[in-house]
């Protein structure tokens, strides 16, 4: 009797995989060797699901954004404005392992597409998502009188959002210098400024 196979199953374990091989090793360690050696398959199963490594690294970073997605969902279910605002601001923030591991994966990103449209794209749909969220949480905090700034909307979210990348960057980079305690503190104080 043949084996029964789960597709899914077995694309999202190569996406894990993949997304560990980024994590630990960095990105351009995540050669299809490594990431089926990680795994536990043979080349021949990635290409059977993928049609090259970029596309796994692709499937890896938009299969992290749902999940982020996702969580967030969960955790401004009923929140709109400031306080909704707050909780995606900081939970774009490596604050716990598993952020962590998130943001590095993310970050990974960055450099390679500085040279490959193609992951530019996916980083710049992405992103803007992102940017659409925080924007339109603006919006409801300026309509429900929670804003003091009369700052553009536009400038404001930029602003933001770079704050999210800069912490970021420093958590992973300085952690002695910045502890998850402070990168959380100062995203809550730029939100409670507003």
């Amino acid at each position: 009797m043949p084996k029964i196979v789960d597709h899914d199953e077995r694309r999202r374990e190569v996406l894990s995989a993949a997304s560990r091989v980024i994590v630990r090793d960095g990105i351009d360690a995540a050669t299809t060797r490594a990431i089926a050696k990680e795994a536990g398959y043979s080349n021949g199963v990635l290409a059977h699901y993928f049609a090259d490594k970029d596309e796994i690294l692709l499937s890896a970073l938009r299969h992290s954004h749902r999940r982020i997605r996702g969580r967030l969902t969960g955790k401004v279910a009923g929140m709109t404005g400031l306080a909704a605002l707050r909780e995606v601001l900081l939970d774009n923030l490596p604050l716990d392992a598993e952020r962590c591991e998130e943001t590095r994966l993310e970050v990974s990103f960055w450099s390679r597409s500085l040279a490959s449209e193609r992951l530019a794209e996916v980083q710049r749909a992405e992103a803007g998502e992102l940017r659409a969220a925080v924007r339109e949480l603006l919006e409801q905090a300026r309509a429900a009188g929670e804003l003091s700034t009369d700052d553009d909307l536009d400038d404001v979210a930029e602003r933001l959002l770079a704050l999210v990348d800069g912490l970021s960057l420093h958590l992973l980079l300085y952690p002695d210098r910045m502890g998850r305690d402070v990168a959380g503190r100062l995203m809550t104080q730029a939100v409670e400024r507003l």
